[in-house]
């Protein structure tokens, strides 16, 4: 088995003395997940140069996503036989455990995080602030890759959900659904959009901004703070009938970290959120706040 590490969050001390204790459990294997939406080669640029010893990277564009088509989203899932192959070959397989992280705010590290339990995989943590706390621990870096012994890994039944489109065109107009959009409010609002070339929101979303599930240093707000909140924005509405959005499925993961912090597991992800949304041009489109 895999180290004794905390499942879904972990902090910088607790990964270095895992990566330092010696005995018969195998270390962590940890994933840099460091990405700009504006700047697509820099997380591969700041790895080369430098990140977390044994870590290895996986790319948004190429290895978290799917190929882009006309129909879908900025970032769809990607298929799971070519996650899990790559996975493998990070040297991940059933008794693994994973720790993502990337430069600060998680955002990119719990897109992993989610996936993983996507293919089943619960031995999962994000790096609580990131590379940014671990080097403000003065912790060590390496600028060279180290070599991994491929693994094997199969996927196994699902531990999350994610909805389609439809799906979530037929359960918001049924009210079935609380649909919460992780985008920033200006965004939400439809000012100041840069990333898709229509702006607003789905209408019927409520907007609940990742940044809400952070502190000022970029760490996730502690475990109580994260369940006072979550249980004022769902208020009676059960887990299970809430789906996470935002501009192309990947923010949204970290409003689902949060409430899975929060002691609110069982909420669903629209993969393919707005960027997905306005691709058919019938769907109707809100601006302004909610």
């Amino acid at each position: 088995m895999g180290a004794d590490l905390p499942l879904h969050l972990i902090e910088a001390a607790q990964l270095a003395q895992a990566l330092a204790a010696s005995g018969a459990a195998p270390p962590p294997v940890i994933v840099d997940c460091r990405h700009d939406l504006a700047r697509p080669d820099w997380g591969r640029q700041e790895f080369a140069a430098a990140h977390i010893p044994g870590a290895v990277f996986a790319h948004l564009d190429h290895d978290l996503a799917g190929t882009v088509t006309p129909q879908s989203g900025r970032h769809p899932l990607p298929d799971p036989a070519t996650l899990a192959a790559f996975l493998g070959a990070a040297g991940i397989d059933a008794h693994t455990h994973v720790v993502a992280y990337d430069q600060d705010r998680s955002v990119y590290a719990a897109r992993l995080w989610w996936l993983l339990r996507w293919l089943g995989h619960e031995r999962v943590s994000v790096l609580n602030g990131g590379l940014a706390a671990w080097r403000a621990a003065q912790l060590p870096l390496a600028a060279t890759q180290a070599p991994r012994t491929a693994a094997r890994f199969i996927a196994r039944p699902a531990l999350v959900r994610s909805v389609t489109t439809a799906e979530v065109a037929r359960e918001l107009g049924a009210g079935h659904l609380l649909l919460l959009d992780a985008r920033a409010p200006d965004r939400f609002a439809g000012h100041n959009e840069t990333l898709d070339p229509v702006a607003g929101h789905v209408p019927g979303a409520r907007n609940q901004p990742f940044a809400h599930n952070l502190a000022a240093d970029g760490h996730l707000q502690p475990t109580a703070v994260l369940a006072q909140m979550w249980h004022t924005v769902l208020g009676d509405t059960p887990p299970a009938q809430v789906v996470a959005m935002c501009g192309s499925g990947v923010t949204a993961c970290h409003n689902l970290l949060a409430m899975q912090l929060a002691g609110l597991p069982g909420a669903r992800l629209y993969a393919g959120s707005f960027s997905e949304w306005i691709r058919d041009p019938t769907r109707k489109v809100a601006t302004g706040p909610a």
